[in-house]
């Protein structure tokens, strides 16, 4: 999962016997599932253009079309006559190519590629990959996937929420997708709301809700507007298990339904676990509409032919906005990692006016390890707010060890006797027997006598982390055995895991450093009285308190960006060369966010049964987006996806909540003793700020063709294109730097480079001051250093950047426009290699 604990996936290319099809021992007699795109132009590169709300700032204009890729007749991208024109067309090609050969087509894709998932052998994909009809051949890969107070910490009530006209209309009109683990439909965060304020089913959007025992007729209403699930590939290898993963819309999983609630769960649900109340929920566009597309699930994450499946799904049904919290398994190999069925099928979305949003990945703090390439897709990172609940213990000896654990603390700070499970057995269990009994798993093998009235220790091991033991557990056997709390110590094999507040409805502590669990069992230890010839235990001497940890605290370092969070820069290719591209683009919070949980979600075992749970990871910061993302579109409905992407960047926040700089932790074992200040490669623009967002002033806007350009300037990179656009390559010189973002990175700085932005003014008439500073070892010139720009009209910045040393480490600057009117819009610069002169060993 791309939520901190995710789920680590494999690449089954078969597992035996299906629909007749055999898999062979000979090498390449193996089938497996592949990716086949055709050169005839996908339906939306037709039809992209003519969904309402076209953007006014969008340069894209189709070009001529000759005979072969001409639409048979003038239909609408939802006309089911036309999709099953397009299956037949690839069912044809198929018998054609395969004649007489077993073989099964999982997908025909209709709308952003033209194409379809097939289970074949090598050989067959060989045959079709010499088709003329054939652009390309892939074989499918895996994926996985990557609130009460973030609301309020981004500002959402007093502000973006009050330009939209409060809560209750926040986000109304515009349809979010989620590509993930699904929904739980019964969650009264997606229940409709029962004001009378009229609340429609968007006109523009034509999706379906799949019924099936698991998803009966009436799960959808007007705020899930959409629901079906994509499992054909998992299907085909045989991995499938419909008892836990569900052949429905259904979550089994639990992310689906945390994602989605994060960017549009209804507003004011009481957030309730373990007993114990939290706050209230709310969804950063509660009045958004929500459609779903499951195509990843708990047992084995996902496939991308599903995921293609799904993504081409939801554009044609007209959502205005897809949410990914998923990232491939591994980097997309060839010639560039923007081509891949993933990304270009999201390009082919961005064309049709679609706003994209995917998580950054969990594989940071390392350099390069984000697993969101293009600059078509806005990649969003994960940082801390400002709340988090923090536990301690109090020891007989006045020392005060922290923790984690959302459970109340002991009565009134009353000191009780510690007893460890291991010196509590009873005559029947040793050790020996049981070498994870320590862990608290089983009542049955201690003594209620010795655990009655005291706190119990147990022991924290990898058995937890992987699951085969859990906090759940051993909170039952503490109270079968009438313990009047539980204390947890961390196994010292347990190595710079991060916890999660886990929810306990007795006094209970988890001591989540390796090195205070060595101080607290020495104290434990130093304290049990012996006798002298048996060296039996005679007294537990130790005492503690635990003081619970319920209630929140707030802190004004947040936001921080998170020690798993994947940094740029953006690698380019398999090779892990660097692209002209910022990545992430920004972050938002994906720290300890409590959402919607599904009644049977199993992701985490600790929340299981439980209506909400808290997560952390990157795919908790995505949908934080998607969500901001809807609010822009509803107050700029003509904006085109880059221009929806700028206004979120240029404005976000570079400090904390005290004014200093933001902060990147950067290791994985005690994270906040090793933290520096932020750079673009950690934090992209900055931290989200919603409502700055909706008053951005200046837009940078790109189109389809600039993508195009910039994907035709990749050296090679022509087939490529014409594979997965049906698009022929002209000249281009273009590259990352050239096309029109609200950053500026530069790989490679030979000397001097000149690029240049465009900005469009969104507002009213104003006048902007240009100031900047420069990265390290770089001199920058921007002209002109001021300038007055009228509503609607464009003004062109050229920037100079000259190399003032020579030097292989990355070093960071920033434009910034300051209007007087009040508009502030930050440009972040980043240059990696820098020669002043002339070099050409490269």
């Amino acid at each position: 999962m791309e939520s901190v604990y995710w789920v680590h996936l494999m690449v089954v290319l078969c597992l035996g016997t299906f629909m007749g099809i055999v898999c062979q021992d000979g090498a390449d007699e193996v089938t497996a599932v592949y990716i086949v795109t055709l050169k005839q132009t996908p339906t939306s590169h037709y039809y992209g253009e003519l969904r309402k709300g076209t953007n006014v700032f969008r340069h894209g204009v189709p070009g001529k079309l000759d005979r072969l890729h001409t639409p048979r007749r003038n239909i609408s991208r939802s006309d089911p006559h036309y999709n099953s024109y397009i299956s037949r067309v690839h069912d044809s090609l198929l018998r054609r190519a395969l004649r007489g050969e077993q073989y099964l087509k999982l997908y025909s894709y209709h709308y952003l590629i033209n194409g379809f998932a097939v289970f074949v052998t090598s050989q067959q994909a060989e045959k079709l990959a010499k088709r003329r009809e054939v652009a390309n051949v892939v074989l499918d890969f895996s994926v996985r996937t990557a609130t009460t107070h973030t609301p309020q910490f981004l500002g959402l009530p007093q502000g973006a929420w009050v330009q939209e006209g409060g809560y209750d209309s926040a986000g109304e009109g515009i349809v979010i997708g989620f590509i993930d683990t699904g929904i739980d439909p019964t969650h009264p965060s997606f229940a409709v709301d029962r004001s009378e304020v009229a609340y429609p089913v968007p006109a523009h959007f034509s999706g379906i809700c799949e019924v099936t025992p698991d998803f009966p007729s009436g799960s959808c209403n007007r705020k899930l507007v959409g629901a079906r699930h994509f499992a054909a590939s998992a299907i085909t290898r045989g991995i499938f298990n419909a008892s836990q993963d569900y052949a429905s819309p259904f979550d089994g999983d639990g992310h689906g339904t945390h994602t989605a609630s994060i960017a549009a769960g209804n507003h004011g649900i009481p957030v309730v676990v373990a007993g114990h109340h939290f706050g209230n929920a709310s969804g950063m566009a509660p009045r958004a509409h929500i459609a779903v597309y499951k195509a990843l699930y708990k047992s084995f994450g996902g496939f991308a032919a599903d995921v293609v499946a799904a993504i081409d799904q939801a554009a044609q049904d007209g959502v205005d906005i897809v949410s990914l919290s998923i990232t491939p398994n591994r980097r997309p190999p060839g010639i560039a990692t923007f081509f891949n069925p993933i990304d270009m099928a999201l390009l082919s979305a961005v064309k049709a006016g679609i706003f994209v949003v995917q998580a950054a990945g969990n594989t940071g703090p390392s350099p390069k390890s984000v697993s969101s390439f293009s600059p078509w897709i806005f990649t969003v990172g994960a940082a801390a707010h400002d709340r988090a609940y923090s536990n301690s213990i109090v020891l007989g000896n006045n020392v005060t060890i922290p923790g984690v654990g959302l459970a109340p603390g002991t009565h009134r700070g009353r000191m009780y006797t510690l007893v460890s499970a291991l010196h509590a057995l009873n005559n029947d269990t040793t050790i020996a027997n049981d070498m994870y009994v320590g862990e608290c798993q089983d009542s049955s093998s201690l003594k209620q006598d010795l655990v009655q009235g005291n706190l119990l220790i147990c022991s924290y091991s990898i058995r937890f982390v992987l699951g085969l033991s859990t906090i759940k557990q051993a909170l039952q056997t503490a109270k079968n055995l009438s313990a009047a709390g539980v204390v947890f110590y961390m196994d010292p094999f347990v190595i710079g895991f991060q916890l999660n507040p886990i929810p306990m409805k007795m006094p209970g502590i988890i001591i989540s450093s390796p090195d205070d669990s060595k101080i607290f069992l020495q104290y434990y230890n130093h304290s049990l009285e012996r006798q002298g010839s048996t060296k039996e235990i005679v007294k537990f001497g130790a005492a503690a308190s635990i003081s619970g940890g319920l209630k929140p605290n707030y802190s004004n370092s947040a936001p921080k960006v998170m020690y798993y969070s994947a940094r740029g820069p953006d690698p380019e290719d398999s090779f892990l060369d660097d692209a002209d591209i910022m990545k992430p683009n920004l972050v938002a919070p994906g720290n300890f966010i409590w959402a919607a949980w599904s009644s049977l979600g199993t992701d985490s075992v600790e929340f299981l049964g439980e209506n909400f749970a808290m997560m952390s990871g990157t795919s908790m910061a995505a949908p934080h987006v998607s969500g901001l993302a809807a609010l822009i579109k509803q107050k700029f409905p003509k904006f085109s996806p880059s221009a929806i992407g700028s206004a979120l960047s240029t404005t976000a926040s570079l400090y904390n909540r005290n004014g200093g700089p933001i902060m990147a932790q950067r290791a994985y074992a005690n994270p906040d003793l090793n933290q520096s200040p932020a750079t673009p490669f950690d934090m992209g623009s900055g931290f989200v700020n919603a409502t700055a967002a909706l008053d951005p002033g200046l837009i940078f806007d790109a189109s389809y063709d600039d993508y195009m350009s910039f994907l035709c300037g990749i050296n090679g990179s022509a087939p490529m294109v014409l594979n997965y656009t049906g698009e022929m390559c002209g000249v281009s010189t273009m590259n990352g730097t050239d096309i029109n973002l609200p950053s500026i990175t530069i790989a490679r700085l030979e000397q001097t480079r000149t690029v240049q932005r465009r900005v469009t003014n969104v507002d009213s008439n104003e006048t902007y001051i240009v100031g900047w500073s420069a990265p390290y070892g770089v001199s920058v010139n921007v002209v002109p250093t001021h300038f007055f720009i009228a509503c609607g009209e464009t003004q062109t910045l050229t920037v100079t950047l000259s190399a003032t040393m020579n030097s292989t480490a990355a070093s960071f600057g920033r434009i910034g426009l300051v209007g007087k009117g009040g508009h502030i819009v930050n440009i972040p610069v980043a240059v990696i290699f820098k020669a002043k002169y002339n070099n050409t060993n490269r």
